[in-house]
Formats: structure tokens, C-alpha cells, sequence
């Protein structure tokens, strides 16, 4: 029994949710988004919440079941809040700025970093000396693999601490050297 795909998913105001057999579309103040889902998975609209419920007790519809509720939410919470993703960079001369839509990474090369957004994502360098940068969009799933590839680029050493971070990871730290060889 799924305890997280038997619970409903309310829909704010604002929102509306298209069901056509198993293919959704929900659109909201932020955006639209659309996703197909399995055929065993009956989903239902009524009374401002979505219900998810299973054709049968079968063992890959039991796994299912909790995904797609999962993956419902996350597109209703998407189109009326939206997902954030904040990092951190760490080191002497490491920075982010903003051209334009792109963020430039300074982080340690011989040459700077650029990313373009994809679309539905934005980039935002929140900090003045370029150290805190945050990855917003409507899809949680693109925001959290923007996020990575971007600290994917410089990871979190763990003997200065040095690169890019999520905000609130602690990076295990190593002792280093303890002494010279005699």
C-alpha cells in the first residue's frame, strides 16, 4: 500500500489540469507543463484535488503508483511556485556573473565557463561579490540537473573546501600533509 500515492494532490487557484486519458497538461501562473504517464494509473480530477489510484495490486503498478503522485505534484507545485536551486562557490577569485541571460563561470581555468539556460530556466547571481547564484524554473526535474552540471564544473574539494556548492552541503573535509618526510 502506498501511503504517498494515496494522497490527494490539492490544486491551487490558478491552476488548471487537463486530463486526457493519461496524458496531463497542467498550466498555472508560471508556465504550462505536460507529461504522459502509464496506462495502469487512473487519474481523476474532483473537487479541486487529483486522485491517483492503480488498476490492480500487481508489483510494477504498486511502484508506480507513489512516482506518478510524486511526479504530479511536482508539475501542480511547479506551475504555481516553482522550483529553486541555490549554490554556493567557494575560493580565492571563483565568481559568477550574468551576460546577458547566460551566467559566466570564473572558477579556476584558463577560461571562463558559460552557461545557456535552456528554456524555463533563468539564472540569478545573487550576491554582489558573484559568490551565490540560484537556478529558478517551473520543471524540478531540469532545475535540479542545470544545478548539477553547474557544480559538475567545479566540484567541492575536499582539502581547501574550494568550488561550487549546494547551498547548506557540508563538504568533508581532510586532514591533508600531516608532516615532511624525514
Amino acid at each position: 500500500m502506498s501511503r504517498v500515492g494515496n494522497l490527494p494532490i490539492p490544486v491551487p487557484k490558478g491552476v488548471s489540469v487537463k486530463i486526457n486519458k493519461n496524458a496531463i497538461s497542467v498550466k498555472g501562473p508560471k508556465g504550462e507543463l505536460s507529461r504522459d504517464f502509464p496506462p495502469e494509473m487512473d487519474i481523476k480530477e474532483e473537487d479541486g484535488q487529483i486522485a491517483v489510484t492503480r488498476n490492480s495490486d500487481h508489483r510494477t503498478h504498486r511502484a508506480k503508483h507513489g512516482l506518478v503522485r510524486a511526479l504530479l505534484n511536482n508539475m501542480v507545485v511547479g506551475v504555481s511556485d516553482g522550483f529553486k536551486k541555490e549554490l554556493q562557490i567557494e575560493g580565492v577569485g571563483y565568481r559568477a556573473a550574468m551576460e546577458g541571460k547566460d551566467l559566466v563561470l570564473n572558477v579556476g581555468y584558463s577560461h571562463p565557463v558559460t552557461f545557456v539556460p535552456p528554456e524555463g530556466i533563468a539564472f540569478e547571481v545573487t550576491d554582489r561579490n558573484g559568490r551565490q547564484l540560484v537556478v529558478n524554473g517551473i520543471d524540478k526535474e531540469v532545475v535540479g540537473e542545470i544545478a548539477a552540471r553547474i557544480r559538475k564544473t567545479r566540484p567541492p574539494e575536499p582539502y581547501k573546501g574550494k568550488g561550487i556548492r549546494y547551498a547548506g552541503e557540508e563538504v568533508r573535509r581532510k586532514a591533508g600533509k600531516a608532516g615532511k618526510a624525514k
